[in-house]
């Protein structure tokens, strides 16, 4: 039974190990091919895996300065990012083992009531409790390391590289208190063992608090980017509304005299010709998207004449009458997002292929608005791009899905057999 223990225990260091690692590598992005990774794994299995007695400043110290040089070597990022990663990960994984190993020995004597720091006199029973209780120990931290991974690895995913050294400055310095806490109160420790627990316990919540404020500095530089990007998307349209007023005003001037030339007779062929030319250059005005929405109607022509410079087909059938209600800014993210990325996905095709169709219309008492368009790749419902870089070129989707939810809508992405689909069901007030 002793030796099932052990061989379950042997596990469980393992698997903690990895777990920390996977954390960890969320945070950082890992150097090197799948050997290199698979070398960090166990090297820093010695350190995730760290035993943590009570005033034992080689088992505190150097661990720190095995993670340091672990960090340094084996992954990816710049200095101020290595050192974050040091100052979460360092005093959350000495805490959860100190705790682990410490209240483990507690038990064990506890329940056995047995001299500490002498195993004469143990029985074969004493030994099986000792294993079972370690291995217990094992366990719980194992499946404490699952919940914080599967609670903090959004917030993970959700960390960029875009982070100035400033903001990982911010991040550091309050993570710090953590870190210099787990060390001195193991180190130097007190008699009342009522304060160790507690401070442990502050030290894993604070260093996983400085992921959650990573993740929640670079949400909030996400949406500053976002936010300057749409604002300037509304000038521009802004514009092209005045624009195209008086464009169309000055189109139906020409057209009336254009009418008047071609109905006198003394011109000449070659002025007739002229003339004939230039109504047809101007005839493209006439070919006027009415959607019932005059800010709506700018976008649709903008992308009409971006998507024919481009030899896309370019079909609509929108009726937003009823979208009145929708602010010109989310009209624009709604729109202006979903026909760029259709647009640039045909541009990928043969001419044979690039077909978009845009659809809007009020069923029932929703608004429901489709982009279709024809695409070489499919992409799971909830890629954000299909570019690399994904803080530039993240936002399409996610904004238009944002902006629907502030409706209290909904956007779906459907993708497969060459279509991308991508809809948006309002529920018009």
């Amino acid at each position: 039974m002793i030796r099932l223990l052990d061989g379950i225990s042997f596990l469980l260091n393992w698997g903690n190990a990895f777990v920390v690692f996977l954390m960890l590598r969320d945070f950082l992005p890992p150097r090197g091919n799948v050997l290199l990774q698979a070398v960090s794994f166990f090297l820093g299995a010695h350190i995730f895996n760290v035993i943590v007695y009570s005033n034992d400043l080689p088992g505190i110290l150097w661990p720190l300065l095995g993670f340091i040089l672990y960090i340094i070597v084996f992954s990816k990022g710049k200095w101020m990012e290595k050192l974050t990663a040091v100052l979460v990960f360092y005093p959350a994984v000495i805490a959860v083992n100190y705790l682990a190993q410490d209240a483990g020995s507690r038990l064990f004597f506890w329940i056995t009531d047995v001299p500490a720091g002498t195993y004469e006199g143990w029985t074969h029973e004493t030994w099986l409790i000792s294993t079972l209780i370690h291995t217990c120990s094992l366990l719980v931290r194992v499946l404490f390391w699952l919940a914080a991974w599967r609670i903090l690895r959004r917030y993970l995913m959700q960390i960029i590289e875009k982070l100035t050294a400033r903001m990982w400055l911010i991040v550091d310095i309050l993570l710090i208190a953590p870190c210099v806490s787990i060390f001195t109160i193991i180190y130097f420790m007190p008699e009342r063992m009522a304060i160790v627990y507690p401070i442990c316990m502050a030290a894993i919540f604070s260093s996983f608090g400085g992921i959650y404020l990573a993740a929640y500095i670079s949400n909030s530089l996400r949406t500053e980017y976002g936010a300057r990007e749409l604002e300037m998307k509304l000038a521009y349209y802004q514009d092209k509304v005045s624009e195209e007023e008086r464009v169309r005003s000055i189109y139906h001037d020409m057209k009336n005299h254009l009418l008047v030339l071609q109905a006198q007779e003394s011109h000449s062929s070659e002025v007739g010709e002229a003339i004939v030319k230039l109504k047809e250059e101007i005839e493209d005005y006439e070919a006027y998207y009415h959607t019932g929405n005059d800010f709506l109607d700018i976008i649709i022509r903008d992308k009409l004449r971006k998507a024919h410079e481009r030899q896309i087909d370019f079909q609509a059938a929108i009726r937003f009458e009823a979208g009145g209600f929708i602010e010109p800014l989310d009209i624009s993210t709604i729109f202006g997002n979903a026909l760029d990325n259709a647009i640039e996905a045909s541009e990928k095709l043969s001419d044979s292929l690039r077909l978009i169709t845009a659809k809007a219309s009020r069923i029932h008492d929703m608004l429901v608005i489709a982009v279709e368009n024809n695409t070489l790749l499919d992409l799971p419902s909830d890629a954000k791009t299909s570019k690399e870089d994904t803080f530039l070129h993240g936002f399409g989707i996610a904004n238009i899905r944002k902006t629907a939810e502030k409706y209290d809508g909904q956007c779906m992405v459907k993708s497969g057999g060459g279509k991308f689909i991508l809809k948006v069901m309002i529920p018009i007030p």
